[in-house]
C-alpha cells in the first residue's frame, strides 16, 4: 500500500497501526499527489505496484482529486481510497467519478479504515456512512435550483449574467473554452433553462448580479 497525506504525523499513524495487522503490508509514503506519482513510477519499473493507494484531497502540489485520476489512469490495476477531512458532495462526486474505491472522513474509526482498504482490494467500494446517506440524499431528493449548482458552475452563472462570452469565462476563470461550454451546459441543464438569457434572469432573481440597465 501507497500512503499519501501531506502531513507526517497522519501518515506514520496509519502506518503504523496497518503494519500491525496480517494482511497489510505499506509500501510506501508520499507527502502530496505528483510525489505519489513518482513513487509509482519507481515501484512500477520494478513490477512492485501496490494494490492500494490510501490518500488525502487537500495537497501541495497536486491536490487528490487531480492524482486519483492520473492514478487510475496509468496504474488501472491500483485501487485508490480516499481519508480526508472534507465530505462535501461535490468533493465526493468528483473522487468518484476520477476513480477513487472509496471515500472515509478522518473522523472515521480505524476498523473502517481497514475495511475500506480490503474493500479496495477485493474490487469493492467502501463509503463513510455520511458519504452514503449524502449520496442517498441526492437520489431521493435531487438539490434544486443554485444548491443543484457546483461553486464553480456558480462562477460561471455569474460571468454569463454579465454577458460574458464562453472565451471570456474561460480567460476569466484560466481554463479551456471548451471547459467553460462545459460548465455553462452543465447549469443550464440542472437549471432546466433553455438559453443563456434565461440563465442571466435567474442569476438576478436570486440576487447573484444586479440587473442590467
Amino acid at each position: 500500500m501507497l500512503i499519501v497525506d501531506d502531513h507526517a504525523v497522519v501518515r506514520r499513524g496509519i502506518r503504523a497501526y496497518l503494519e500491525v495487522l496480517d494482511d497489510m503490508e505499506v509500501a510506501a509514503e508520499a507527502a502530496d499527489g505528483q510525489e505519489a506519482l513518482t513513487r509509482l513510477d519507481a515501484m512500477a519499473a520494478h513490477r512492485e505496484l501496490p494494490d492500494v493507494v490510501l490518500i488525502d484531497l487537500l495537497m501541495p502540489k497536486m491536490d487528490g482529486s487531480t492524482a486519483i485520476g492520473l492514478i487510475t489512469e496509468r496504474f488501472p490495476g491500483i485501487r485508490v481510497v480516499v481519508l480526508t477531512s472534507f465530505g462535501e458532495m461535490e468533493r465526493v462526486h468528483a473522487a468518484l467519478a476520477r476513480g477513487a474505491a472509496g471515500y472515509l472522513l478522518k473522523d472515521a474509526e480505524a476498523g473502517e479504515v481497514v475495511a475500506a482498504i480490503r474493500a479496495a482490494a477485493r474490487g469493492e467500494v467502501f463509503l463513510d456512512p455520511v458519504v452514503a446517506r449524502g449520496l442517498t440524499q441526492e437520489i431521493v431528493s435531487p438539490p434544486a435550483g443554485l444548491g443543484a449548482l457546483t461553486s464553480r458552475e456558480r462562477d460561471v452563472l455569474v460571468l454569463v449574467a454579465e454577458g460574458r462570452s464562453n472565451q471570456q469565462i474561460a480567460d476569466e476563470l484560466v481554463i479551456s473554452e471548451r471547459t467553460a461550454r462545459t460548465h455553462v451546459s452543465n447549469l443550464l441543464r440542472k437549471l432546466r433553462l433553455t438559453s443563456r438569457t434565461q440563465a442571466a434572469l435567474f442569476a438576478v432573481r436570486q440576487g447573484l448580479v444586479p440587473p442590467r440597465g
